[in-house]
């Protein structure tokens, strides 16, 4: 009997072939998922970087008889983006859009473009004036390859429809590895003179001319019933009366019958004035019923929410992110435009008037402010992130035997569709439904076009919980279709619904679908388990039989749950990276700052969702747990993690991967030697103290010839600028008026580095808090223990942090001040998680960065001696960004009366001891190249950079130093900025020490 071929022998030959393939297991595991509840491990992932080399993976595939499924971002759902063979990526390489057509309204890109970048790329072409319609919620990491493959919406679907609505036509590669292009009226040979490729494509398009003969009836009355109609195959697109359209009955096929390269779509125009209309609703039932009204004013999109969602937002990101929201229990969001009927504000008003006499509506308004109106679009767009750990303040606490306030939710029926005039009845029975199973569900969607996505508290961890999924989803399937539905109205079908196709079609046309792929794919080959001989929706669960172990974390990720019979249940860490789901926000090119790495590198092991699988399947498959604290691939995952944190806020699940990563560090370097840096820089504090008297001697050193060998030998990178050490007379100058005082009303706290590299911050903070008539004890002798944090070493930050919650543990409320913001957001976050007393929790609770207690200072009257100028540069450092809000120091800013404010949204690269460490250089400048280095090269003289993260500054020194497009700033802290008399004083004491 012949053994099946490895993966290592397959990616040999693939690799021969001159391709980019991977079969490492760490590469295997991050293509094992994509956002759906399954996981299946491929074979081998290949990144093809043109059409030939698709047509040659494909051919490769077909000759030796293994599965081939093409994948994008990696965002579906349903489950029909991973396989057991061989995974395409397109999104790394085959991402061009390669012509726009203004006049033509139309455009030509490659499979693996992002949707926003093609949008972005097209609004640039025609200035503005023309788009690509379909926005699904992903659309910022999901690529046009797989809109078409799902045949995805969005949220303006009400106006514009559907992908099918869009494609004018699609190249492909077909199972056998040929080259043919299908049209809205045939198939044809991409290359005419391709004489194989031309036979193929008369082959296919008699067969599919003979399919549609034989099923006419049953194909015109099953086929194309509502707007939402996604779940099977398009086959009444290939009708007479639809001009045998083969390019549009491909869309939805979801890689099943061909390989799709690229496509030629339709643009129309940019909306120029849209207004978001909110309206509140008791219920998500009352919200549908008045969808038929809202349609009467041909609004562009009816989007809507359930109070779930917001909850979780609130809690996770504060009341400002939803701020904007009318009262009520369940929200729609109502997008009008040039096209509605009226103006958009006229329309609107017409509109409240219509809805308040149809007695449903609790408030409504109108949402002018562009601001505003992204952060509410942003709770819809993290819908499905945001309800997968629900936030719930009405939860019993676990001390009272509750679930602790927070619950999880999943996909599996996660995008039925009904007639939009059904939606209302449909959700009541729907509702019903969930109750009888003792199920909740999290409702949001496409309300306008009565597509529902609803996640639902299914256990997939246990035989009963996936045996009640499997009897839920039954009785669901035969709800949607007793209501005139669809199964799937933009997802696709999958692995989550293709097993229950015959609910909704009849034997006739589900013997066609089998035949229309057998047509395109005779031997079966690409992308099996979906549609047709599906797999069965409970096979390949991802959560399904995780061992059930203990693993020992020095942070407190919560509280074990119990099993059956009283024994240990879900382990808090396991749990804890079990956190993904996969949605993809951190493949965003823009927006937030997660993830800097993968924006780097493009690379998927550089994502938070990458690094998160590769966790995932460390606690799944490790022998043991001693061996899993040493998996190599869990290192190599994590090595360019830039500790950034901001996952933890711009994750809509709340991934704090630089936690995950401290702790794995912790485990994996037990007993064993480390790398040079955890020495050097993690022990930073422990020698900062005695560097003082030395400090003209370290300077003359680090800028000298024995610089770079200092450097390699302290395990770092000889080309980065290493910082100044100030002299005891600059540390004299200071800190010398700054004494412990406990009757003081402020506590200003004086971390290592400031004292090292900084104290003129020390000085300039304790001038602007005098300067509102604060008095202040200083304290400079305790640390943060942030260094021994990102490095792994918990045991030394423990003992630091005790030491530290001790010291300012008063038995006050006095407010702790920081004005370093990566040491403020250590000892407000990670100090309760590594020390488990009260008295770390209630110093925690009295942590204020120093833009968040100008604010305090702001609210209480105070204003500043002197004015700020009206316009700066911000680089907000990323620690601050996520422990005390994104928006912290720009709203502070605004207030102070900057009218023009510069941020450079993204991590700076440093970022801590990243960016000096050997291996880091690289990644380190190609993450400073995402917001910061642009910004400075744009920044106008006189125009103040702000950091007040020691790691920031070092950044834009750096720069400045090395890049000659990037001008000769100096950056300063906000309290300099605002205190220019101790600015004034430390530069005199500095240039004639």
């Amino acid at each position: 009997m012949d053994l099946a071929p490895s993966p290592d022998h397959i990616c040999d030959e693939l690799t021969a072939l001159g391709l980019s393939a991977d079969a490492s297991s760490r590469r295997r595991t991050e293509y094992a998922y994509d956002a759906s509840n399954y996981r299946l491990p491929p074979l081998v992932v290949v990144f093809p970087r043109s059409d030939d080399e698709v047509a040659a993976v494909a051919a490769y595939c077909h000759r030796n008889r293994l599965t081939l499924t093409a994948r994008g971002g990696g965002t579906g759902m349903g489950g029909n983006a991973i396989g057991a063979g061989v995974i395409l990526d397109f999104s790394r390489y085959m991402n061009q859009v390669l012509t726009v057509d203004a006049e033509a309204h139309t455009a030509v890109a490659q499979a693996g473009i992002v949707l926003t970048a093609l949008q972005g790329e097209v609004r640039g072409a025609t200035g503005g004036s023309l788009t690509f319609a379909p926005d699904p919620s992903s659309q910022s990491r999901a690529t046009l390859g797989g809109a078409i493959a799902n045949d995805a919406c969005g949220n303006h679907s009400v106006r514009h429809g559907r992908t099918t609505d869009h494609v004018e036509s699609l190249n492909l590669v077909t199972a056998e590895g040929l080259l043919l292009t299908a049209t809205r009226t045939g198939l044809i040979a991409t290359d005419p003179t391709d004489v194989a490729a031309a036979r193929r494509a008369a082959e296919i398009s008699r067969g599919l001319n003979e399919l549609t003969a034989a099923h006419l009836g049953a194909i015109r009355t099953e086929m194309e019933r509502i707007p939402r109609q996604v779940s099977g195959y398009h086959l009444g697109k290939l009708l007479p009366e639809n001009g045998f359209d083969v390019a549009r009955a491909l869309v939805g096929t979801e890689g099943t019958c061909a390989i799709v390269v690229s496509a030629t779509v339709r643009l129309v125009p940019s909306a120029t004035r849209p207004l978001l209309l909110c309206l509140g609703y008791r219920n998500v039932v009352d919200a549908a019923r008045d969808v038929p009204t809202l349609l009467e004013f041909a609004p562009s999109a009816i989007e809507g929410i359930d109070e779930r969602i917001v909850a979780t937002m609130r809690a996770r990101r504060g009341d400002d992110s939803i701020a904007g929201l009318p009262a009520g229990n369940a929200w729609l969001y109502v997008d009008l435009d040039e096209e509605s009927v009226g103006t958009p504000e006229t329309a609107a008003l017409e509109l409240l008037d219509k809805l308040r006499a149809n007695g449903r509506l609790v408030d409504g308004r109108t949402v002018p402010d562009p601001e505003q109106r992204v952060s509410l679009w942003r709770i819809r767009e993290d819908g499905a992130g945001l309800s997968s750990r629900l936030v719930d303040p009405d939860d019993v606490a676990p001390e009272e035997g509750g679930h602790g306030g927070s619950y999880e939710s999943w996909p599996g029926w996660e995008d039925s569709a009904v007639a939009p005039e059904n939606l209302a009845e449909y959700l009541e029975s729907f509702e019903q439904l969930l109750d009888q199973h003792g199920l909740t569900g999290v409702m949001y969607g496409h309300f306008g076009a009565g597509c529902m996505h609803v996640r639902i508290t299914f256990d997939l961890r246990s035989d009963e919980g996936r045996a009640t999924m499997r009897r839920f989803c039954t009785e669901a399937a035969k709800l949607v279709v007793a209501h005139g539905g669809s199964l799937s109205g933009e997802h696709g079908d999958g692995r989550s619904r293709s097993e229950f196709l015959p609910i909704m079609y009849s034997p006739e046309i589900i013997g066609a679908f089998g035949d229309f792929k057998k047509i395109w794919d005779p031997t079966g080959i690409l992308n099996p388990g979906s549609i047709v001989d599906p797999d069965r929706i409970d096979d390949n669960l991802a959560l399904a039989d995780v061992p059930a172990r203990l693993w020992k974390t020095t942070f407190d990720l919560g509280t074990p749950g119990l099993a059956d019979g009283g024994k240990p249940g879900l382990d808090p860490f396991v749990h804890a990276v079990q956190g993904c789901i996969g949605v993809g926000r951190c493949r965003s090119a823009s927006g937030g700052v997660m993830c800097p790495s993968y924006r780097a590198t493009g690379d998927e092991k550089d994502s938070t969702r990458g690094r998160a699988r590769v966790l995932q399947e460390m606690v799944r498959t490790a022998p043991d747990i001693k061996a899993g604290w040493r998996d190599t691939d869990s290192r190599e995952a994590l090595d360019l993690c830039l500790s950034c944190k901001a996952c933890s806020t711009d994750c809509p699940v709340g991934v704090d991967m630089a936690t995950y990563k401290s702790e794995f560090f912790s485990n994996y370097y037990q007993g064993r030697l480390r790398p040079l840096s955890h020495y050097s820089l993690g022990w930073m504090p422990a020698w900062l103290k005695a560097a003082a008297p030395l400090a003209p001697l370290i300077n003359r050193s680090l800028s000298g010839p024995l610089a770079r060998v200092a450097a390699r030998a302290g395990g770092l990178d000889p080309r980065r600028t290493m910082p100044a050490f100030s002299t005891r007379k600059q540390v004299r100058a200071s800190m010398s008026g700054l004494r412990t005082d406990p009757s003081a009303d402020t506590v200003l706290f004086v971390d290592s580095f400031t004292k090292a590299f900084r104290p003129q911050v020390a000085a300039a903070t304790a001038g602007v808090l005098g300067s509102a008539g604060r008095t202040i004890s200083c304290e400079s002798d305790n640390c943060c223990g942030l260094t021994w944090i990102s490095t792994g070493q918990l045991g030394r930050a423990k003992k630091v942090l005790e030491r530290t919650a001790t010291a300012l543990d008063d038995g006050t409320d006095r407010p702790i001040v920081v004005p370093e913001p990566s040491c403020a957001a250590a000892l407000r976050k990670d100090l309760p998680e590594l020390v488990h007393t009260d008295a770390a929790k209630r110093v925690a609770a009295r942590v204020r960065s120093f833009a968040t207690e100008v604010g305090h200072l702001l609210d209480s009257g105070w204003r500043p001696p002197v004015p700020l100028p009206a316009e700066v540069t911000v680089q907000t450092h990323c620690h601050e960004y996520a422990t005390f809000g994104p928006n912290t120091q720009a709203a502070v800013l605004r207030r102070l009366g900057a009218t023009t404010v510069h941020q450079a949204d993204g991590c700076c690269g440093v970022a801590g001891n990243f960016g000096f460490e050997k291996g880091h250089y690289d990644v380190s400048m190609g993450v400073s190249e995402q917001a910061l280095a642009p910004a400075l090269r744009s920044h106008a003289d006189h125009t103040p950079v702000l950091t007040d993260g020691f790691s920031c500054a070092m950044a834009v020194q750096h720069l400045a130093a090395t890049d000659a497009t990037v001008p000769d700033v100096q950056s300063v802290h906000l309290a300099e900025l605002l205190d220019p008399a101790s600015t004034a004083a430390i530069e005199s004491v500095t240039e004639h020490d």
